[in-house]
C-alpha cells in the first residue's frame, strides 16, 4: 500500500498571521549578513526550560530498524538496485504502511514507528536509511510556487524538500529510473512536485534540522504552546544561524508576547538573510501598522498584494481567510479568481462549494463539488468529495 498524500500539502511550515506577503529585490546574500542578533535570547525569563530533540536524534535509526534494513536489503552497495530496494522497503513493507499527515514533523525513528509523517519527516527517514545503506544522499530545496494551508485559524506558508541519491551514472545506462536527472535519482514524496519538476538547490543536514525545529516551533505556536515554540525556534537559529524562516517565526512569537522591539529586530534579520522572505516582510508590515507607522505598513501591503495577484494559491488563501470569518460572498470572489488563474486546482472549487453551501445554494454547492472531485489527484480527496456529493443529493432535486 503506497504512502498516502494530500494534494500539495508539503513539509516546511512558516507561520503567517495575516495575508500580507511579498518579495523584494536582492541585496546581500546570507553569507554576507551581519552576525546573528543573539541579544534576542538574553533575559528571556518568561520562557521556561524545555528539552527539544537533539541534532543526532533527528536522523538516528534504531538498532531494530537497522536490522530490518539489513534483512531486507542485505547487499549494501551504492547502486540503482539498492535505491529501488530501499524505496520498495519504505512504501511496501508489510508491517509499515506509512500514512502522510501534513502536521506531523517526526524524527527518522518516529516516522517509521508511528507510520505517519509529513514530507520533511519522510525525507529525513529516507536520508538516514540511505546513509546506512552506503548510498550518497543529499537534501534538496524545491522551488515551488508559494502555497498556503489553514490550520487552527492560522495561515501556514509551506515549502518543500526532496532527496537526491547520487551514482556513477555510467554504470546504469539503459536502466529504468525513478526520476530523470543527469547524475542520480530523486526521491520525492509529493506527486505534484515530481510531476512539475521544479528547480532545486542542495541544502545540508544542519539546514534540514533547522527546518525540523522550525516546523515544530510553528505548530507549537499555532496551538498556543509558546514556551515550547520558543525553544524549538531558538534551536533552529542555533543549528543553522542563516536560516531565515526561523528568525521570521521568532519575530511572530516575540510579537505575540508583546516584545515588539525584539519582533522587529527578528523580522529585519530574517530579511537581511533572505530578502525574498515574504512572510517576514508581511509580518513586519503588520508590526508597523500596530505601532502607528501606517505609511510604511501601506507600502509593504501594496507591494505584497501586487506580487501575489497572479498566484492562484494566494487567492485560495484569501478565500479561506474570508470563509473562516464567515464573509462567504468575499470568499467566493477569491475562489473564482483562483479558478480563473488555474482551472485544474481542486481546492478553489471546494472553497466555492462550501461557501455556496453556507449561503443555502445547494445546487451550486453540488456543482462545484463535482468540479473539485474531477480535478482532485489523490483518492482520499476524490472519496471525500464524493461523500459530500452523496450527502447533498438528498437536498438537491
Amino acid at each position: 500500500m503506497p504512502i498516502k498524500t494530500n494534494s500539495f500539502k508539503i513539509s516546511l511550515l512558516i507561520i503567517i498571521t495575516q495575508f500580507i506577503l511579498a518579495g523584494c529585490a536582492n541585496t546581500k546574500s546570507s553569507a554576507q549578513a551581519s552576525p546573528p542578533p543573539l541579544t534576542l535570547f538574553s533575559n528571556q525569563t518568561q520562557f521556561k526550560d524545555f528539552e527539544v530533540e537533539s541534532y543526532d536524534e533527528i536522523f538516528e535509526l534504531s538498532d531494530e530498524l537497522k536490522a530490518q534494513l539489513v534483512k531486507n536489503i542485505p547487499n549494501k552497495k551504492p547502486s540503482m538496485k539498492t535505491a529501488k530496494d530501499l524505496l520498495h522497503f519504505i512504501f511496501n513493507s508489510a508491517n509499515n504502511n506509512l500514512d502522510y499527515q501534513s502536521g506531523a514533523t517526526l524524527t527518522a525513528n518516529q516516522t517509521f514507528k508511528q507510520q505517519n509523517a509529513n514530507c520533511l519527516s519522510l525525507s529525513i527517514m529516507a536520508f538516514s536509511m540511505a546513509e546506512h545503506l552506503g548510498l550518497e544522499a543529499n537534501f534538496q530545496r524545491v522551488f515551488i510556487p508559494e502555497y498556503w494551508a489553514l490550520e487552527n485559524g492560522f495561515n501556514l506558508l509551506t515549502s518543500h524538500i526532496n532527496l537526491k541519491l547520487q551514482f556513477d551514472q555510467t554504470k546504469f545506462d539503459g536502466v529504468q529510473r525513478l526520476y530523470d536527472v543527469s547524475d542520480g535519482v530523486v526521491v520525492d514524496f509529493d506527486a505534484n512536485s515530481r510531476k512539475e519538476k521544479f528547480k532545486t538547490k542542495e541544502i545540508n543536514k544542519h539546514t534540514v534540522a533547522a527546518m525540523f525545529y522550525n516546523n515544530k516551533g510553528a505548530i507549537a505556536m499555532v496551538n498556543g504552546r509558546y514556551n515550547e515554540a520558543y525553544h524549538y525556534l531558538k534551536s533552529a537559529t542555533k543549528i543553522a544561524s542563516r536560516y531565515s524562516p526561523a528568525w521570521g517565526n521568532l519575530g511572530i512569537l516575540f510579537r505575540i508576547k508583546n516584545q515588539n522591539s525584539h519582533a522587529e529586530l527578528a523580522y529585519q534579520y530574517a530579511l537581511e538573510l533572505d530578502p525574498a522572505n515574504n512572510t517576514a516582510k508581511g509580518n513586519l508590515g503588520i508590526l508597523f501598522e500596530m505601532t502607528d507607522r501606517i505609511e510604511q505598513a501601506q507600502v509593504i501591503k501594496r507591494e505584497l498584494d501586487a506580487k501575489r495577484q497572479s498566484n492562484p494559491y494566494y487567492h485560495i488563501a484569501k478565500g479561506n481567510e474570508a470563509y473562516v470569518q464567515k464573509f462567504y460572498r468575499e470568499a467566493i470572489s477569491y475562489y473564482k479568481k483562483s479558478t480563473e488563474l488555474d482551472r485544474k486546482l481542486h481546492e478553489p472549487y471546494f472553497g466555492l462549494a462550501r461557501s455556496f453551501y453556507q449561503l443555502g445554494d445547494y445546487k451550486k454547492a453540488k456543482r462545484y463539488l463535482k468540479s473539485a472531485k474531477k480535478n482532485a489527484f489523490f483518492i482520499e480527496d476524490i472519496n471525500s468529495y464524493q461523500g459530500k456529493i452523496n450527502s447533498l443529493n438528498a437536498m438537491v432535486n
